[in-house]
């Protein structure tokens, strides 16, 4: 299933590079030709590099995705990395809405003995960890088995984070599948052990995707460059598993 999105993917990829290299073509003339050639295989081998990027990361960490809950194995700490309430237009976020819905469902199939909500903080009247926390209280989770990260500004900061700063040695990510894939190259460059459980999601639009291929290869730069977190300071352990 996944290879044949992904071959869809590309072919619409491809059609749009043919039509709107077709279009260009009919308004140049012949002097251009020769620089628009050129000009048009870089454009072309960087496409191909980007979509070998998204598909390489994929392929890279497809064995410690897992969609079925029977299937996981266990881990003291999920890491539940954080998204918008709602959308930019005020509806409900179906991403967000089924991040806790797997959080909650770790929880009770004791999959789990404890959650690390990691987002954004960056106002007082924007907190992803503070949000996840309260509706997940409202969800039966006992505040007793949950722990915020307000420093998890970027997949990048949530993912290091949780194994600098809070000690977590082992791990299950809470996402869905496209963003659980970018957040798993992380942890693997980091030397972190970590799987991931996947939230359901909606089909996704082009210009999603699109978007993930660009956050896809910005992930593989910052590990390149060696890009830290924003914030690190002193650790704070989580409480060992074996008395939550």
């Amino acid at each position: 299933m996944r290879f044949t999105k992904s071959i869809k993917f590309s072919l619409k990829c491809g059609r749009f590079f043919i039509m709107f290299t077709a279009m260009l073509v009919k308004k140049l003339s012949p002097k251009f030709t020769v620089l628009f050639r050129a000009l048009l295989y870089a454009i072309f081998a960087l496409i191909i590099l980007c979509l070998l990027v998204d598909r390489g990361v994929s392929f890279y960490v497809r064995d410690k995705i897992f969609t079925n809950i029977d299937e996981l194995p266990f881990r003291p700490c999920a890491l539940v990395l954080g998204t918008s309430k709602y959308t930019v237009s005020g509806k409900p976020n179906v991403y967000y809405d089924s991040r806790l819905m797997a959080a909650k469902s770790l929880i009770e199939q004791q999959k789990v003995n404890y959650l690390l909500l990691s987002g954004d903080n960056r106002t007082l009247q924007y907190n992803e960890p503070r949000a996840m926390f309260r509706d997940l209280r409202k969800m039966g989770v006992p505040e007793t088995l949950m722990f915020r990260d307000f420093a998890g500004f970027r997949t990048l900061d949530s993912v290091i984070r949780a194994d600098k700063i809070f000690q977590v040695k082992t791990f299950t990510i809470v996402s869905q599948k496209f963003h659980c894939e970018r957040a798993l190259l992380i942890a693997q460059a980091h030397n972190i052990d970590a799987i991931c459980f996947v939230a359901k999601q909606p089909e996704l639009h082009f210009s999603t995707q699109i978007r993930e291929v660009f956050a896809r290869i910005k992930a593989v730069f910052d590990l390149i460059l060696g890009v830290e977190p924003y914030f690190l300071g002193e650790p704070q352990p989580l409480p060992n598993s074996t008395t939550l």
